[in-house]
C-alpha cells in the first residue's frame, strides 16, 4: 500500500512540476521520462544474462514509443499505460528478485497516474490525427 501511495504521489508531483515549469516542451519532458523509465530494469538486472536482455529490447521498445510519442503525444499516453503493464507482469514473466522490493506497485501507480493525465487532463495531446479514432469505412 505504501509503494503504491508513493507511485500515485510521485506522479502528481511530477505533473505538478511540470505545470510550474510552463516554458518546458511538456512532449518532451515526457517522451525523455518514457524512455527512461525503460532503462531503469536494465541497470537492476544487469548481473543476469538472459533478464539483462529481456529488459534491454523492453527498453528499446519504450524508447521508440518515447521518440514516436513526442511527434505523436498520443502514444506517451499509450507508452505510460503500456510501461503500468509491463511493471505489474514483471514479477510472473521474469526474476522480481533483481528488481526493488515493491518498485513494481510503485512504478505502475506513477505510470498509470501519468497515462490518465496525459489522456484526460493535457488539453496539448492532438487525439484528432490518431488513427485509432477515424472511423473505418
Amino acid at each position: 500500500m505504501t509503494a503504491a501511495v508513493i507511485g500515485i504521489s510521485s506522479g502528481l508531483l511530477i505533473i505538478f512540476l511540470f505545470q510550474i515549469f510552463k516554458h518546458l516542451d511538456k512532449t518532451s519532458v515526457y517522451g525523455l521520462i518514457l524512455s527512461g523509465i525503460g532503462f531503469l530494469y536494465v541497470g537492476y538486472v544487469w548481473m543476469d544474462v538472459e533478464d539483462l536482455v529481456v529488459n534491454s529490447i523492453q527498453a528499446v521498445i519504450f524508447l521508440l514509443i518515447a521518440y514516436t510519442g513526442m511527434k505523436k503525444p498520443w502514444f506517451l499516453a499509450i507508452g505510460f499505460f503500456l510501461h503500468g503493464c509491463w511493471d505489474i507482469a514483471y514479477p510472473f514473466l521474469r526474476n522480481p528478485g533483481l528488481i526493488p522490493p515493491h518498485y513494481d506497485i510503485f512504478c505502475s501507480t506513477l505510470d498509470f497516474v501519468i497515462a490518465i493525465y496525459l489522456l484526460l487532463i493535457n488539453k496539448k495531446l492532438s487525439f484528432k490525427n490518431s488513427p485509432l479514432l477515424k472511423p473505418t469505412l
